[in-house]
């Protein structure tokens, strides 16, 4: 095994420059931080070769001069350039990758586990207890993981009652004391052990699922009955929708437009381009962030959405004013230096991704959100980006009104443009504004007088 080279040999200095960081400020301190790693080793292990004890030492020392927040977020990053000393064949092995291996979540990259393990009293202990338990290893796991896997042969994603079914068996193999019990009393115990409306209606909803699936194997399995009190006090809990006027949008696009970024000069006029996307063709968030250059169709004002929600794809036409906002972002992304393929991202970032995260296309929009006076400076309180969506049904729904069409004949249509399976999903977005009522009721007003008059011969 290799042991820890000298500082000359691999420096903190290569390392920081492979991450390409913007910010000087960023860059020496990332370089502090590594440099004080390398001279601990050095002072310490400077002959052994590093293993879990010269890190666990390196985060006992730091613990006594920094708060376990920063010990945390500092260990990320030597994990990190552990990797990459690992990768470039200067080091044998890194010791976070192996725990991280051994006690964690493949899927799950996370350093701070395994550093509060590390640094508690009984550290094997702690590491044991971070072992991930084993999918549908409870005494009703076997017929989970039967029931997933036929509906996912039925063509169903069932993404979501698979995560509920996998807490479920979470919580059994936690209480095997539970083993054997009826079924309705392990949907009572999973119950207890929250306190929010909402676990209770997630701990119904997957009984029902369960017992269904157990009852066709078995019909003496008394089934779960759904607790409709309990869906509707869920429902009192949900928050409205915002619904957006004119002037509010128009004040959120101008302060995309002004969105503060001197190190990214492309990501106001990316953020705009997102907003008008959201609210002119009522796009989802996940929808906008994985548009591909080639899905942009400018020619015939058209533009192509792929295995969205309910497996579905869609071609969209679009506004004038909506491809002209598309044709200058792209005009704007190909003097930045972005790359043109028909695969590359549409909102193009230049981390190796070459795409923005979901994640940070979530904040970045809701910062936007905040600028512009519309929600509060902290907090989950005030309009969502999602409201967006919310927006454009309503306003669809208002432009048929005044233009004399019958918007309950087009909901397939807006149905079909949004990406439903139906329109009963739809008319979840469809919120009863003032202006939507006073409308609906002209419309009702101006039809009735007309039959009355018919019956009355022209009395009324």
């Amino acid at each position: 095994m290799k042991p820890y080279p000298d500082a000359d040999a691999v420096t903190p200095r290569l390392y920081v420059q492979h991450l390409h960081l913007r910010n000087p400020a960023t860059r020496h301190v990332y370089r502090c931080i590594l440099s004080g790693f390398q001279r601990f080793i050095r002072e310490h292990h400077r002959s052994e070769p590093i293993s879990l004890e010269v890190v666990q030492d390196w985060l006992r020392d730091r613990i006594l001069r920094w708060p376990l927040h920063l010990v945390i977020h500092r260990a990320s990053l030597v994990d990190r350039f552990l990797d990459w000393m690992v990768n470039t064949g200067s080091l044998s092995i890194n010791p976070f990758a192996q725990l991280r291996k051994q006690y964690t979540q493949p899927s799950r990259r996370t350093t701070a586990p395994i550093v509060r393990a590390l640094l508690s009293p009984d550290p094997a202990a702690a590491l044991q207890q971070l072992r991930p338990l084993p999918r549908f290893g409870s005494f009703l796991g076997a017929a989970m993981r039967d029931h997933v896997a036929l509906m996912k042969s039925m063509g169903y994603r069932y993404d979501t009652y698979e995560q509920g079914l996998l807490r479920f068996d979470r919580f059994l193999q936690y209480r095997p004391s539970l083993s054997g019990q009826p079924l309705k009393a392990l949907v009572r115990e999973w119950v207890d052990s929250g306190s929010t409306a909402q676990h209770a209606l997630e701990c119904n909803t997957i009984g029902r699922v369960l017992s269904k699936a157990l009852r066709r194997k078995d019909s003496a399995i008394e089934a779960v009955p759904f607790d409709r009190r309990l869906q509707q006090q869920v429902r009192r809990m949900y928050r409205r929708p915002y619904i957006y006027s004119e002037d509010e949008v128009r004040r959120l696009l101008e302060t995309a437009r002004r969105f503060p970024s001197p190190h990214s000069p492309l990501r106001p006029q990316m953020l705009y381009t997102m907003l008008v996307l959201a609210y002119c063709a009522g796009l989802r968030l996940g929808e906008i962030i994985h548009l591909n250059v080639g899905d942009i169709h400018l020619d015939d004002e058209t533009i192509d959405i792929r295995d969205s929600k309910f497996f579905k794809s869609r071609r969209l036409p679009l506004a004038s004013s909506v491809i002209a906002a598309l044709r200058d972002y792209l005009d704007a992304r190909k003097l930045a230096g972005a790359p043109d393929a028909p695969s590359s991202g549409l909102f193009w970032h230049q981390r190796a991704s070459g795409r923005y995260s979901h994640v940070m296309t979530g904040k970045l929009l809701v910062r936007v959100l905040r600028l512009s006076g519309l929600k509060p400076a902290q907090g989950r309180a005030g309009p969502r980006i999602h409201d967006l969506r919310n927006a454009f049904v309503v306003n669809r729904m208002l432009a048929w009104y005044r233009q004399g069409t019958n918007p309950q004949s087009r909901l397939p249509y807006l149905a079909t443009y949004l990406g439903h399976k139906d329109i009963n999903s739809t008319l979840v977005y469809l919120t009863i504004t003032q202006e939507l009522l006073q409308q609906a009721g002209e419309r009702f007003r101006t039809s009735a007088s007309a039959v009355l008059a018919s019956l009355t011969g022209g009395r009324a």
